[in-house]
């Protein structure tokens, strides 16, 4: 078991005191790390006291401690417990800590230095996501108080893992949401064009500064390892949204016989035929919207042995849940047209608002619109260096089906 930080001690100057109304903290000693600002006693510590991003000691409505936070006073999530050890106060010996806690945690996981770091409050550090790319670690601050705490970040990075360089990629809209600019660049060390990731016996390269997220999705590395046990000898793929070719190499790498890739992005299945071709394998390339390129395969008569859907998410904000779910049915409902008899679906959604059962759902409709009957082979989530927080369903975003499909 890892131990504290080894010289951690009370702060000189005690954070603010942030203090709860009668009964609200019973989510938190549940385990939970959000504060909401209605649970916030205003009248005895006002949320506009405190500044954007600045530290507070969270207490009960009778003052015992429940922990150190960062404070957002503009935000519904007006707090976000780091520490609730009165002992350990959140700075950079704290953020040291969890980021060695986060690496043997990935280094268990296995020994190729390519992985999501942290994540976030799964890893105990909030608003903050990591990639390594070897020697280069790219990040992403997505809250003000980890903004205000990036220095120390950086410092720990250094200390924890002494990378030859580090990249913010900060580009996220959701920065807006917490008064932040959306801003990228290096944060000190040699930081290259693209990123290279090593993923089983692949090689990858993605674009980094143009590139999506952080230039690669690690969350689907376990389902695309998954992937392979369904696929046939010779199998012909379909990769729907593919980026850079990620689902289509590893088939190929794995015995499928052809690969197609369909993103609307020209640079992405530029890349995606490079990526290919270093790994000694070639794709096929349809630049166009999924939609209308799946409704035109269909037209064609063209039929494939798996089909994989990886797309962005249809549902960012509950009020997009109707849209959305219409959205999954109907690009499940083009592709399973083009599942050759006994072939695979491998359905994805990243969107946190569409439930599993959703899911399953918009793929049994689908399947009933074009006379297919469906079994679910296994449900697939995100890749383990991904964790879950237990107290925190968001933590839990993505789904994968492995569906075999039959005409009925």
């Amino acid at each position: 078991m890892i131990s504290g930080p080894a010289e951690a001690a009370p702060p000189l100057d005690e954070p603010a005191p942030l203090r709860l109304k009668r009964g609200e903290e019973r989510r938190l000693a549940a385990g939970h790390p959000w504060v909401f600002s209605n649970e916030v006693d205003t009248d005895e510590t006002p949320l506009t006291a405190f500044p954007l991003g600045g530290l507070a000691t969270v207490q009960s409505d009778r003052g015992r401690f429940l922990g150190y936070a960062y404070v957002n006073p503009h935000a519904l999530i007006c707090a976000r417990i780091m520490s609730r050890d009165v002992r350990f106060p959140i700075d950079e010996s704290l953020l040291v800590h969890r980021l060695t806690a986060a690496l043997a945690l990935r280094e268990q996981l296995g020994s190729a230095p390519y992985y999501r770091l942290a994540f976030g409050e799964s890893d105990g550090l909030a608003g903050l996501v990591l990639d390594r790319y070897g020697d280069l670690i790219v990040g992403q601050i997505a809250t003000a108080g980890m903004e205000a705490l990036k220095s120390a970040a950086e410092s720990a990075v250094r200390t924890v893992l002494s990378p030859a360089g580090l990249y913010w990629k900060n580009d996220s809209a959701a920065r807006g949401l917490e008064r932040l600019p959306q801003v990228a660049g290096p944060a000190f060390g040699t930081v290259p064009d693209e990123v290279e990731v090593r993923e089983g016996a692949a090689i990858f390269h993605a674009p980094l500064a143009a590139g999506q997220k952080t230039g690669w999705f690690y969350d689907q590395t376990a389902n695309r390892a998954r992937m392979l046990r369904y696929l046939r000898p010779g199998a012909r793929v379909l990769d729907v949204f593919s980026y850079v070719g990620g689902w289509a190499v590893i088939a190929l790498k794995g015995g499928a016989g052809s690969a197609t890739c369909i993103d609307a992005s020209q640079d992405a299945l530029d890349y995606a035929r490079r990526n290919a071709a270093d790994n000694g394998v070639e794709v096929e390339c349809l630049r166009d919207d999924a939609f209308d390129a799946l409704q035109a395969l269909h037209e064609s008569g063209a039929r494939f042995d798996a089909v994989i859907l990886d797309p962005p998410a249809f549902i960012k904000r509950k009020k997009d849940i109707p849209k959305g779910e219409a959205a999954y049915r109907k690009l499940n409902q083009l592709a399973l047209k083009l599942v050759d008899r006994d072939g695979l679906l491998v359905s994805c959604s990243c969107s946190y608002h569409l439930e599993e059962q959703a899911l399953l759902a918009a793929v049994q409709a689908a399947a009933r619109h074009c006379s297919r009957f469906v079994q679910v082979l296994e449900l697939g989530g995100q890749s383990p260096d991904h964790p879950v927080h237990p107290a925190i369903p968001e933590t839990r975003y993505l789904k994968a089906l492995y569906c075999r499909v039959a005409r009925e």
